[in-house]
């Protein structure tokens, strides 16, 4: 059976890697200790599901690498991971008021094991980010490279994903009623299909 092709999840898709790209080279040119490369990735997978978030967050990253930071390629797993995690939490309802907190933490914990797997064991724990700057002080005062890196990970990868989050629940509700309804059939067919 052939699927209609949606406009409107595309172009919404292509701003949230957009976003990525955008808040990725904020984060590298002012060297933040966050990251603001997923802000889109959340984005899409508060309003379309995790299968859409998937490909806004490997979009990202791949155009971030071959345009301005190497190293965000190596980093598409987690940003997978976000996508896939967030569209879950945002479809459990695990994103929104007092639970808010709970979600983030649930889908930062596996990205910031990724994410420290492949800083420490690719790059020695220092990358393009401002956060490697704390891994390296870290490192000066005795602390194994891989406890530093997933400590260092944990902290500005929960601060990270809770802005982004914030900033996507208050971006959503200002959008206009037909995004809103997009974003119900969105997550409605990944809901169907398992994901």
């Amino acid at each position: 059976m052939k699927q209609k092709v949606d406009v409107r999840k595309i172009t919404l898709v292509g701003f949230g890697i957009a976003l990525n790209i955008v808040g990725a080279f904020v984060a590298l040119t002012l060297r933040l200790p966050i990251y603001m490369d997923s802000i889109g990735t959340i984005m899409v997978a508060c309003l379309l599901g995790p299968k859409y978030a998937i490909l806004t967050g490997l979009g990202g990253s791949i155009v971030s690498g071959v345009t301005f930071d190497i190293y965000s390629l190596y980093f598409a797993p987690v940003q997978i991971s976000t996508g896939l995690i967030a569209g879950w939490m945002f479809q459990k309802g695990y994103l929104k008021g007092n639970k808010t907190p709970l979600g983030v933490l649930i889908f930062t914990l596996p990205t910031s094991i990724i994410s420290a797997m492949i800083a420490a064991a690719v790059f020695g724990g220092v990358t393009s980010s401002g956060s490697s700057y704390i891994v390296q002080v870290l490192g000066v005062i005795g602390v194994p490279t891989v406890v530093s890196v997933f400590i260092v990970q944990v902290i500005t990868d929960y601060i990270d994903k809770y802005v982004g989050v914030l900033l996507v629940l208050a971006t959503v509700r200002v959008l206009p009623s037909s995004l809103k309804k997009l974003a119900n059939i969105g997550q409605q067919e990944s809901h169907d299909e398992g994901l």
